[in-house]
C-alpha cells in the first residue's frame, strides 16, 4: 500500500512538472505576445495623435488600468526613424515569440527582440 500511495505521490508531481511548465511557456507567450501588440498600438497611436513617437512610454496619454501592466512588460527607446520595442515578461518570464512579415510592415518599430532581419 504504501509502495503504490508513494509510486502515485510521484507520477502526481511528474505530471504537475511535465505539465507545469508547457502551461508557463504558453502563458508567457500569450501574455507577452498581447503586452508587445498593446504596446505598439498605444505608441503608434501616440504618433498618429502627435506627429511624433514618444520620448518614453510615460508620454503616452489616454492609457487605461490594464495597459500599465503591458507597458511594464516591454522596454522602449526612441530611436532616429521610428523605435525599438523589447517585450521582457510574459506572464512570468521571457517568451519566445515569431511574426511574419507582415506584421512588421507600416510600423516604425523598427528593433525588436522578435524582429528578424
Amino acid at each position: 500500500m504504501l509502495l503504490r500511495t508513494t509510486r502515485t505521490v510521484l507520477l502526481c508531481f511528474l505530471a504537475a512538472a511535465l505539465f507545469g511548465c508547457d502551461f508557463q511557456r504558453q502563458a508567457d507567450a500569450k501574455f507577452g505576445d498581447q503586452h508587445f501588440k498593446m504596446s505598439i498600438a498605444l505608441i503608434e497611436l501616440h504618433k498618429v495623435r502627435t506627429g511624433s513617437y514618444p520620448e518614453s512610454l510615460k508620454d503616452l496619454k489616454f492609457t487605461g488600468d490594464w495597459d500599465a501592466i503591458a507597458l511594464n512588460s516591454v522596454e522602449y527607446k526612441r530611436l532616429e526613424g521610428g523605435y525599438e520595442l523589447n517585450v521582457t515578461r510574459g506572464w512570468v518570464a521571457q517568451p519566445t515569440l515569431a511574426y511574419p512579415k507582415e506584421f512588421w510592415q507600416g510600423l516604425g518599430l523598427v528593433k525588436s527582440n522578435f524582429k528578424t532581419s
